[in-house]
């Protein structure tokens, strides 16, 4: 694999999926997936094979209508769930096998009643089992960001011992830092020579309870990961996921800090991001990154005069790149005169400076009492003689 290249993993149908109103039918899940595979995404996981029978039959139908993604299905550490995820996968062009276990102390004595003795040997037969079943075995020792960092070293040595070709190291609950994940991938790195020696691919799951979860997936691919687990919208567990989008987006743009590439189609995000919010019951919030409708608009006078002299002012992208619809020049209170000329013109009316500033005082004080200001709004500020001049129509405006 080129070291340079950083593979994304979508769980949007798996993690995504298990967040309250993100439910899909078998058949919204396939209209997804297409989705998912016209982005590009290296990997996608398609569900959890055991957990129902509807999971099950997604995952299947995934795998006969898709070819590009890799297709993967979880499973716990359990020879009847890996069994059923084999199952799930027969008919996938590029299957993998995705067992996890938990490696905290926390879990181990609470949720699972088992020793860490008795969690690594559970580990190793685990991952062996799905070898003999797939070529590509992924494994995660669940919470591992609050584990002790010895015994989850060795759960990951014993895991690739057993035949695992990715490791993923999930911050579960959101817990970590962006430093001390990085530091973990690292000290794995440095502890486990097998990791680089092998080509195992490292991999990075976090989640956003502290709203860190993408600081956390670039801290981690800065020091070695190569594969960045994610959903689209950011959707998940609790506070979800880390969003797919804002890590594309981040490794393009800084690309100069990250040094690495990735083959996700960008003019694609916001439409999938689109297909996602209708399938589900909500969309991104209006100020969500990338995929927000605010993410290119602009109300201030200051940024829109900026934006009108030189985009690259306020935008660091253009929408284009992410298949977003243009900017946007907000017209409120905020606004300046230089947006209010520009909107106009665009209407057809071209004023003088003493006309334009006449308009400007009573749009203004239109705009304190009214949020929404809409074209016809702007025609209504203007005096009769200027609208009997024969502006464009709306036709060639637009």
């Amino acid at each position: 694999m080129d070291n340079n290249r950083v593979l994304i993993f979508d769980t949007t149908l798996r993690d995504g999926e298990q967040s309250p109103g993100c439910s899909m039918t078998t058949q919204e899940k396939l209209s997804m997936a297409h989705a998912l595979e016209d982005l590009g995404v290296d990997v996608l996981e398609a569900g959890f094979a055991m957990a129902s029978e509807g999971d099950f039959a997604a995952i299947a139908t995934i795998t006969q209508a898709i070819r590009g993604p890799r297709i993967a299905s979880l499973a716990r550490a359990k020879r009847e769930d890996i069994d059923m995820a084999a199952r799930s996968l027969e008919h996938a062009e590029r299957a993998r096998i995705h067992v996890f276990l938990a490696s905290s102390d926390l879990h181990l004595e609470y949720k699972l009643k088992m020793s860490r003795e008795q969690a690594l040997a559970q580990a190793a037969e685990s991952v062996r089992q799905a070898r003999s079943l797939c070529d590509d075995v992924e494994f995660s020792p669940e919470d591992a960001t609050r584990s002790d960092r010895d015994f989850l070293v060795e759960m990951v040595r014993v895991a690739i011992q057993a035949g695992a070709t990715t490791i993923n190291m999930p911050d579960t609950v959101g817990y970590t830092t962006p430093e001390e994940y990085g530091q973990l991938f690292s000290e794995v790195r440095q502890r486990i020579p097998e990791v680089d020696a092998q080509g195992i691919i490292l991999s990075s799951h976090c989640h956003d309870d502290l709203g860190l979860a993408v600081a956390n997936s670039l801290a981690a691919v800065q020091a070695g990961a190569r594969q960045v687990e994610c959903t689209i919208n950011g959707v998940g567990e609790r506070a979800g996921n880390a969003p797919l989008e804002e890590i594309v987006a981040a490794l393009y743009v800084r690309a100069d800090h990250y040094g690495v590439t990735t083959g996700i189609r960008r003019e694609m995000l916001y439409p999938t991001s689109q297909t996602l919010g209708q399938l589900i019951t909500f969309g991104p919030s209006p100020n969500k990154a990338i995929v927000g409708a605010n993410a290119f608009a602009h109300e201030s006078g200051i940024h829109q005069h900026g934006m009108l002299a030189n985009p690259l002012c306020y935008e660091i992208m253009t929408p284009a790149s992410v298949g977003a619809a243009a900017t946007t020049l907000v017209l409120g209170k905020h606004s300046g005169r230089a947006a209010l000329r520009n909107r106009l013109e665009q209407l057809g009316y071209t004023l003088s400076r003493e006309e334009l500033q006449q308009t400007y005082y009573r749009f203004v004080a239109l705009a304190d009492r009214k949020k929404n200001i809409y074209d016809q709004d702007l025609v209504g500020l203007l005096p009769q003689q200027i609208r009997d001049r024969r502006p464009m129509s709306y036709a060639e405006v637009d």
